[in-house]
């Protein structure tokens, strides 16, 4: 966010506090006993699910999984005796660092050595680069652009006013119609045909949001969503999970999702997917082994999982105010959150018998964005996760501490 905006923020808490008065928008929660039944309006149940708990039906699941794969690569197998690896990609949150995943992507298309991922998953940032990601290098260019020349006012419009509006009974401290106005550009009914496509191949585009009144994560199945049958009203609410995934609580305005339960219409309260988890592959309290059900077949499986942010402890010397150290402390939150996720990630690999495979921001990557978004900074760190994934010098095994035993 501008620093303007943050350093009237304080005056306007005084003026909230001194008015005392507000008007709350209108809300229907769904009841705590319902919540679980709650179903979005127009689709099935299958849509989307819990991030903290095991799919139903998951041995099925699994068993479908490779069966689709096995008949897509029938002719891979004559000729090699065995089946391609099946590789995974999650994308972590991360704001305008979001650039780094753009530029390792893009390098990968470049190296020659991109795989077609099975299952492709992200939050936040994250969630805005998987559909390109998902689909393949046709869309670099967009994703280039997306992550090297953007500014802030592209993605929000605020002021102190605004930041009044939202403090004194709004949603939001800043106004994401740019934003909307972006994804409303790019993510097209073509675009969308095209995964509905990649799903009836057995491919899985997944997203997550948090469900900030359950306290949960949910995760949505997007390709799901483009073969409901109603591919209007799928890319209204596709465009409205993208939205829901980037809403950083408190800044950007929630994302409001009809559903029904009981019989009865309701909102839930969809933000950031980061606030629940910075980056996920499945429920880890699965207590299904899988790494027999791909090992009966030979299947081997690689996790990639690129960190938008980085895992060293970054030294900023501050002023003692109560937005910086606000604003210090959350952002040192977010990434030692991210960083558990990350061990949990490899606890999962290792448990269910996958490759794992780690990037992040390099600590020696030591520039400063001047803004929220920042296209030079941006551009250079595009330009870090470009180069690392063509020389090589990109993927750790393991995360940082853990020793990698091959």
């Amino acid at each position: 966010m501008r620093r303007n905006l943050y350093h009237s923020l304080l005056s306007l808490l005084l003026v909230l506090a001194v008015t005392g008065c507000a008007s709350t928008p209108i809300h229907t929660a769904v009841p705590e006993p319902l919540v679980a039944d709650a179903v979005v309006d127009g689709f099935t149940p299958d849509i989307r699910s819990w991030g903290d708990e095991p799919t139903e039906n998951l041995d099925r699941t699994i068993e479908k999984r490779i069966a689709r794969y096995r008949e897509a690569n029938t002719d891979y197998y004559k000729l090699h005796k065995k089946y391609p690896p099946m590789d995974y990609l999650a994308l972590s949150g991360g704001s305008n660092n979001g650039a780094f995943a753009a530029g390792v992507i893009c390098g990968w298309t470049k190296a020659g050595t991109r795989p077609q991922f099975s299952i492709v998953t992200g939050v936040s940032t994250g969630a805005l680069i998987v559909p390109f990601a998902f689909l393949g290098s046709k869309y670099d260019d967009i994703l280039k652009q997306e992550y090297t020349t953007v500014n802030s006012d592209d993605i929000f419009l605020g002021d102190a006013w605004t930041a009044l509006r939202g403090i004194t009974g709004g949603m939001s401290l800043v106004d994401t119609t740019p934003l909307k106005q972006r994804i409303d550009a790019i993510i097209t009914p073509e675009l969308f045909a095209e995964i509905a496509a990649e799903h009836r191949k057995g491919r899985r585009l997944l997203i997550g949001t948090t469900n900030l009144e359950a306290q949960r994560s949910v995760i949505w199945n997007i390709g799901d969503i483009a073969t409901s049958g109603n591919p209007e009203k799928g890319l209204e609410l596709f465009k409205k999970i993208l939205l829901a995934s980037a809403a950083v609580p408190g800044i950007f305005e929630p994302i409001l999702i009809d559903v029904t339960a009981g019989g009865k219409h309701y909102e839930e309260i969809h933000v950031d997917g980061g606030v629940t988890s910075q980056v996920f592959l499945f429920p880890l309290k699965s207590t299904h082994m899988d790494k027999k059900a791909f090992a009966k077949y030979g299947i081997e499986r690689n996790l990639y999982i690129i960190r938008n942010g980085k895992i060293s402890p970054d030294y900023q010397e501050m002023k003692p105010m109560v937005f910086s150290l606000s604003q210090r402390s959350i952002e040192t939150l977010i990434k030692y959150q991210g960083t558990g996720d990350l061990y949990r990630l490899y606890s999962g690999a290792v448990r269910d018998g996958m490759n794992y495979r780690l990037a992040y921001i390099p600590s020696e990557f030591n520039e400063k964005s001047l803004e929220a978004f920042d296209p030079v900074y941006m551009s250079k760190l595009f330009d870090i996760g470009y180069n690392l994934n063509q020389d090589g010098n990109l993927w750790l095994k393991a995360p940082p501490g853990i020793e990698y035993i091959d």
